[in-house]
């Protein structure tokens, strides 16, 4: 005898529709945008507030550490780089020279780097009667300590790689996060923000909203950074060069270079010239013309101020110098022969290739270096802008996860959806191959996890 069903029986028993094409590939993207946030917020929270200091460097080594930055000025001449150079090494006695940084302004202090072993100690002097104000080893240098902290190169290689995948992933994030932005006829999250804080509907649309304000500065702060990663960086800059839209190497054609890239003898040799050969100078009996010398010749070519000069290593060492001032067309990179003071090598902004100066005025941006004040605080906006993200992201997975588990957004029926949206997040990866190489395993744990549960469920 056939049993009658009627009720919320009745209805549990009709079959449900399929979930519609845009439905299923809607889950399917915020999936990935799940795994994408479960990775990357923890760092983008450290990156933002490593960057947000960074900003104002300037700002914080002239009020917290003026004691050491900051001089009186006086009528009298400052001393030449050659005195200063000396006392740097009676302070250090056990160390020898190896750059001198040019003050930039009349208030500035000198700064003499000297090595001690393994070590390389900045020795910070008064300009004007050549007193030491401070020695700080180079690794615990503040602005040091967080630029290091901001890369993860403290942690070596590996770590540093982690950047480089979460800068990657922070573009999937924006990428995905438009796509689930984007109005499907509700009336309230995409400009406007429904409900009150108790309710998770408010967090998804201060998140949403948040993203959609922030998304392009945070795409930008992504992309500006990937040129320093430690594996895609290298390669673009490799290609910039080799397609000749990089560094400018007809200037070096023809001319004794070692083995030895600027980037090793100069802390400030900037993103195009890292891997830049240094000249060799041509060894005489004569003696070299000495730091005061080359500091003079610098000054007659035009060197902007608060430049840095590294000292000749050897009998074939150059006198290498690198300006980097906040307006990216005086930046500059000078190498003086030790014995003549010819310049072997004069390489203006406006020799760069069209990559590389792209990329400078990028990462000049990204520093906060251009427009005053206004591009500190747009960049300072868009640092916050990541951390609320990243906070609005974890009151909503709280609020929705289920009791002791981890809460990831189901995966639709439709394995075609799935698949296409998978394959769409693997050509992104491919973008950056250490981010593309994490999205393979995290999809080949995903499979796993989704047979071993397929299996026990049967």
């Amino acid at each position: 005898m056939s049993r009658i069903v009627t009720g919320d029986a009745a209805l549990a028993a009709v079959p449900r529709p399929r979930a519609s094409w845009h439905e299923a590939a809607y889950r399917a993207v915020w999936r990935w945008h799940f795994y994408a946030g479960l990775l990357c917020l923890p760092f983008l929270i450290g990156l933002s507030v490593t960057g947000s200091i960074y900003l104002f460097k300037d700002e914080i080594n002239g009020s917290v550490f003026a004691y050491r930055n900051i001089v009186a000025v006086q009528a009298r001449a400052p001393l030449g780089p050659d005195r200063l150079i000396f006392n740097a090494s009676e302070a250090v006695p056990a160390g020898r020279p190896v750059s001198y940084l040019d003050p930039a302004s009349p208030d500035a202090s000198a700064i003499v780097t000297m090595q001690e072993g393994s070590h390389k100690i900045l020795v910070y002097l008064n300009p004007y009667n050549g007193d030491v104000l401070d020695r700080v080893e180079r690794s615990g240098e503040f602005m040091t300590v967080v630029r290091h902290l901001h890369s993860l190169s403290y942690f070596g290689p590996v770590a540093n790689g982690v950047i480089e995948v979460v800068a990657g992933f922070t573009i999937i994030l924006v990428v995905t996060g438009l796509y689930l932005w984007w109005p499907r006829g509700q009336t309230g999250g995409v400009i406007s923000i429904r409900e009150n804080p108790r309710k998770r509907v408010w967090w998804r649309d201060f998140h949403a909203v948040t993203g959609l304000v922030a998304g392009l500065g945070i795409l930008f702060l992504a992309s500006t950074g990937l040129p320093w990663s430690i594996w895609w960086g290298q390669q673009f800059r490799a290609w910039s060069n080799e397609a000749g839209l990089g560094q400018p190497r007809a200037l070096w054609a023809g001319k004794p270079v070692s083995a030895v890239p600027m980037g090793q003898v100069l802390e400030t040799a900037g993103w195009a010239m890292q891997d830049a050969p240094v000249p060799r100078s041509a060894p005489v009996s004569a003696n070299g013309i000495g730091t005061d010398r080359a500091a003079a010749i610098l000054s007659e070519l035009g060197m902007p101020r608060g430049h840095e000069l590294s000292l000749p290593s050897g009998p074939t060492g150059v006198f290498a110098a690198a300006a980097y001032p906040k307006d990216v067309g005086r930046q500059r990179m000078i190498s003086l022969d030790q014995y003549t003071g010819k310049p072997l090598v004069d390489v203006h902004f406006s020799d760069l290739g069209g990559v590389a100066k792209a990329v400078q005025y990028g990462i000049g941006i990204h520093k906060g270096e251009h427009f005053g004040l206004a591009n500190q605080l747009a960049m300072l906006a868009f640092c916050l802008a990541t951390i609320l993200l990243a906070v609005t992201a974890g009151v909503m997975w709280w609020k929705r996860r289920p009791a002791g588990r981890l809460g990831t957004p189901p995966w639709p029926r439709d394995q075609r959806v799935v698949a296409g949206v998978s394959l769409i997040m693997i050509v992104l990866g491919a973008l950056f191959p250490l981010t593309g190489l994490v999205i393979l395993t995290m999809l080949l744990i995903d499979m796993g996890f989704q047979l071993a549960r397929t299996r026990m469920a049967a």
